[in-house]
């Protein structure tokens, strides 16, 4: 194994990790909700709720801060090895996979797991598991 030197950024990823920290503390301090993008989202795409206008801020903002990075000059910009058609189908496994799971990862291992929640750990588990077998699999299997 070698670590890629350029990418290897744990500076910023401490930062990021502490900004998503301090942005989950602060909106189940002063709104009692959870940080779970999937369900923020699914709030906004069913009946109306009340509540919606920060839904839509929480993901304006969440969509709004990389974009406005990049603008800026982001100089580590991820290079994504995919096409449209598998980013498509990856992300609609995703969805189909965070309704099974009653969340996704930023629900259950940012917000479920700080909490003590059994059901996130077994979540989390096998979101890394999974993760593990994919790579695996298109990387070994299908000589990706």
């Amino acid at each position: 194994m070698s670590i890629d030197i350029a990418s290897f950024t744990p500076g910023l990823s401490l930062t990021g990790g502490l900004l998503i920290g301090a942005a989950v503390a602060v909106l189940v301090l002063f709104n009692g909700r959870i940080a779970g993008i999937s369900g923020i989202l699914g709030g906004l795409l069913g009946t109306p709720q009340k509540g919606a206008g920060w839904r839509i801020a929480f993901l304006v903002g969440l969509i709004g801060a990389p974009l406005l990075v990049g603008w800026l000059g982001d100089p580590i910009a991820p290079h994504i090895q995919a096409g449209w058609m598998e980013i498509l189908v990856a992300g609609f496994l995703v969805g189909i996979g965070t309704r099974y799971a009653s969340g996704c990862t930023s629900g259950h291992g940012v917000c479920g797991i700080s909490r003590g929640s059994p059901r996130s750990f077994v979540a989390i588990a096998t979101f890394i598991v999974s993760g593990f077998v994919t790579v695996f699999i298109t990387r070994h299997l299908l000589g990706g």
